[in-house]
């Protein structure tokens, strides 16, 4: 068993991902980055969603020398008219990667009903949407994938993000409740939990030593979560390798039960 942990991940091939349409949102920087890179180095034909039009040129440029390269879009998820006009431009999609999301700090007695409404149009409400917006296409074809991301953060009780978790707790009971409706016309549903995760962002805004030391105190395994762990858990689940796995939470966090 390798431990070093600057040695590139294994990644696996799956067969049934190639040539499959997968649209990821929030997929322009950070986890959604590395998300769409994997499922493009597995031969799917992705399209990604994101408002961030800098890095996600960057990121489609990056990866163009690809044999199937991914295609970016620009769309706003909190407009659902936009969202609605994007996927009927996108057409049927085989997976749906629900990745886009804010974890803006914030204490409760700044807590306004306009920031409210923006927080759950941010972070909940369009998943429900653009879920809603591939089911067709899906049942059509005989089945689908759908990946709803929550996050550790509701589970460990972390400060200053009440909001932000009210969200993720609300999606994994909407991915419960997917996965309990749709399941008879071959779609799975699922949510992926990631730890605390090594991301250009994450390192900017929140890490200090102080931070690292506690995260690592926290977990079973004393290594950061990196993107492609992330990623990995993602393929696997989107691929026929994972045909009986619904309605469930996967956690990639390295065992953090909080510190």
């Amino acid at each position: 068993m390798n431990n070093n942990v600057n040695t590139p991940r294994e990644q696996a091939i799956y067969p049934s991902l190639a040539g499959k349409r997968v649209v990821i949102t929030g997929g322009g920087s950070g986890i959604g980055a590395g998300i769409v890179e994997a499922f493009a180095q597995q031969g799917a034909k992705v399209t990604f969603l994101d408002i961030a039009e800098k890095d996600s040129r960057a990121l489609q440029e990056r990866l163009s020398s690809l044999p199937v390269p991914p295609s970016y879009l620009h769309c706003d998820l909190t407009d659902l008219d936009k969202v609605a006009r994007v996927f009927k431009e996108i057409g049927t999609v085989d997976i749906l990667i629900n990745n886009a999301a804010n974890d803006d700090r914030h204490t409760i007695k700044e807590v306004t009903p306009a920031y409210w409404e923006n927080r759950m149009a941010v972070n909940l409400r369009h998943i429900y949407f653009c879920s809603q917006a591939v089911v067709a296409g899906m049942q059509a074809k005989g089945g689908g994938v759908i990946l709803n991301f929550s996050s550790i953060s509701w589970h460990l009780a972390l400060p200053d993000l009440t909001l932000y978790m009210a969200a993720k707790a609300a999606i994994e009971g909407m991915t419960r409740g997917m996965a309990r409706d749709l399941g008879g016309d071959n779609i799975r549903v699922n949510a992926i939990i990631p730890g605390g995760v090594r991301t250009p962002r994450q390192e900017a805004l929140w890490h200090t030593p102080e931070e690292e030391a506690r995260i690592l105190a926290g977990q079973c395994l004393p290594q950061r979560v990196e993107i492609g762990d992330v990623a990995a858990l993602a393929l696997f689940l989107a691929s026929d390798s994972a045909a009986r796995c619904s309605g469930r939470e996967y956690y990639v966090d390295a065992g953090w039960y909080g510190a």
